[in-house]
């Protein structure tokens, strides 16, 4: 049942209007995992990102999808965010608490990797102002290298943050920049990992139209 909602909500709403009405510039897509278990690591400026990068997906593939996402915001005080987070997007709620372990903190993503899942992950942690990076957090490098066997590819995406502003519920069609980066090799030192991340990030935002209109 769970499945079959998701695929309704992205084939009646969500793609209709973000691969119609926004107005997506795609650069590698040939990057994209179409197979789990994989990690996309993406920079993250508007609640847009996670429908964006969802809807690149076939609609035959959209269960095997699943963004990371605080379950504070999401999940704690029930109602419906946390329906429609749960059953219709398929977040793996994560704790920020800082009462959790590391094991316990990431146990959902482990589960998903192990089930051959793809996982969305925004390691600046949460929304920044649009088109300014924050500083990425180590979350991602502990996930990765607990599942070797995962891939670890990079997104950049720009204009997303005019599109839908933070504290806005409606967007503005914007055109948006989606570039899709080479797989990441994981390492052992988190401090190389996050920065060949951010290294990619950089590298990447120079394929975007909207960041060099010329």
């Amino acid at each position: 049942m769970d499945r079959l909602l998701k695929i309704l909500f992205f084939a009646l709403f969500i793609k209709p209007i973000v691969l119609v009405i926004l107005g997506l510039n795609i650069r590698g897509k040939q990057n994209l995992p179409m197979n789990g278990p994989a990690i996309i690591v993406a920079n993250h400026n508007s609640h847009l990102d996670t429908m964006v990068l969802m809807s690149l997906y076939p609609l035959s593939m959209i269960h095997k999808v699943r963004p990371v996402a605080a379950a504070d915001y999401f999940v704690s005080k029930g109602g419906l965010l946390a329906w429609f987070s749960l059953k219709c997007i398929g977040i793996i709620p994560m704790d920020r608490s800082g009462k959790s372990n590391r094991d316990q903190l990431f146990k959902g993503c482990y589960e998903a990797l192990d089930n051959g899942e793809i996982i969305i992950l925004f390691p600046e942690g949460s929304r920044g102002q649009p088109e300014k990076m924050s500083k990425l957090k180590k979350g991602v490098f502990y996930i990765a290298k607990e599942k070797p066997k995962a891939r670890v590819v990079p997104v950049m995406m720009r204009g997303l943050g005019r599109a839908l502003p933070r504290g806005e519920a409606l967007f503005v069609p914007f055109n948006c920049d989606v570039v899709i980066g080479n797989e990441i090799p994981v390492g052992d030192k988190s401090v190389e990992f996050i920065s060949t991340i951010a290294s990619s990030f950089e590298h990447l935002s120079e394929y975007c139209l909207t960041q060099n209109p010329e």
